[in-house]
């Protein structure tokens, strides 16, 4: 074999293992070897941290679904930082603090991002538990008692939870969403193995004890606070029950999330050093399924120029295909929903754009990182859409 076909073969390889062998390996070792956790009776104090900037659709129904929740009204408290919202999320909070004075609070700050609101709220949350959530998502009334009854459990120090989303209408809407289903089935096996690498970033719950203060400019708080009860010889696991709705994107607006996201997957090499320790129990599953993922772009890239290189009974087909499968990404755009070709072609412009998301995350080298926290445009679904795709965006 040549030195071209060497690299395309182990390109190919890498691929097959980063997208499907490791993931499947996964779930049988969750199948077989999981070690579920041993929910009981358990209603400790919880503060729920809500960073929100310009959440005026979405404040009300958020605070409304907390206030609502199946859980000892005296026992759960509601913090609402204001990341210099400049729309009406400040008087729209303001006015349920006024209301509701014993449950909740509103602060405003000025524009720093995420991980600087987060920080600001620690000192004034001595709960228990911890909930950190997002404006958009409205939670159901047992999600609160469901990831309070996983915490019973003494060695889990954190509970994800299960982030649904809004069928959507259009195929892109549709393909995020499955994209999403396969993220959930990978975040559910890990979890049930030992650990998850982070938490669905709208709706987890984490012990107060093993809350630290975030470097400044995080990203990924949904990663580099759960770490740290994994690293101190927690569990980090996935609740189904603790169920969240969310609403439809389109690829434009999972494009951004994307590269925000795998922009804090780089940042968090510098942030948190011990993913790469030996104490790490997630070492194996993060160099797999993160870092594997993330250099997937620069993976094809290469596969594409070692191609050129192949002996021409080789290279003309493997040329060809790359070619069709990008083809049909480029075209997706302006093929209709209603053709049947664009059950082949959706899903692979979803790819690509996804994997060009992670490409462009390299951007976190050259821009503030507080400026990747933007607020996601979402299709709001009339009250008769049915909900069911499972999901983990933020």
């Amino acid at each position: 074999m040549t030195i071209p076909l060497w690299i395309v073969v182990f390109c190919a390889g890498w691929m097959l293992f980063v997208l499907a062998g490791y993931p499947v390996w996964l779930a049988v070792r969750a199948r077989f070897f999981g070690r579920p956790p041993r929910p009981g009776p358990n209603e400790p104090t919880i503060t729920a941290i809500i960073p929100v900037h310009n959440g005026d659709h979405f404040i009300a129904a958020k605070l409304d679904s907390l206030l609502n929740s199946d859980y000892p009204p005296e026992k759960l408290t509601i913090l609402v930082l204001s990341d210099a919202s400049n729309d009406r999320t400040d008087a729209i909070a303001e006015a349920y603090a006024r209301r509701f004075p014993d449950r909740v609070r509103a602060r405003r700050l000025p524009r720093g991002g995420k991980a600087a609101a987060i920080n600001a709220a620690l000192p004034e949350a001595s709960a228990d538990v911890l909930l950190f959530t997002d404006v958009r998502q409205r939670l159901e009334p047992k999600c609160i008692r469901s990831l309070a009854e996983l915490l019973h459990d003494p060695q889990v120090g954190v509970v994800s939870g299960n982030l649904k989303i809004h069928s959507g209408k259009s195929s892109e809407e549709a393909n995020v969403g499955l994209y999403w289903k396969y993220e959930s089935w990978i975040r559910n096996n890990l979890g049930r193995a030992d650990s998850l690498m982070g938490a669905t970033g709208p709706i987890y719950a984490i012990r107060r004890k093993l809350v630290k203060s975030l470097p400044g400019g995080c990203i990924l708080d949904d990663v580099w606070l759960p770490m740290q009860a994994v690293l101190a010889g927690y569990r980090s696991v996935l609740d189904e029950n603790a169920i969240a709705w969310d609403y439809p994107t389109t690829l434009d607006a999972e494009f951004r999330r994307k590269v925000r996201t795998q922009a804090g997957l780089y940042q968090l090499t510098w942030q948190l050093p011990g993913l790469f320790s030996l104490r790490n129990r997630l070492l194996l599953p993060f160099l797999c399924l993160k870092l594997g993922r993330l250099v997937l772009p620069e993976i094809l890239i290469i596969f594409f120029l070692a191609s050129l290189f192949l002996p021409p009974a080789v290279r003309w087909p493997a040329l060809a295909g790359q070619f069709v499968f990008y083809a049909l990404a480029v075209f997706d755009r302006w093929i209709p929903d209603a053709n049947v070709i664009k059950r082949a072609t959706a899903p692979v412009r979803a790819f690509v754009v996804l994997l060009t998301a992670a490409l462009f995350a390299a951007s976190v080298f050259f821009v503030a990182p507080e400026k990747l926290w933007k607020h996601t445009q979402v299709r709001m679904p009339l009250p008769d859409e049915s909900a069911t795709q499972p999901g983990a965006p933020s």
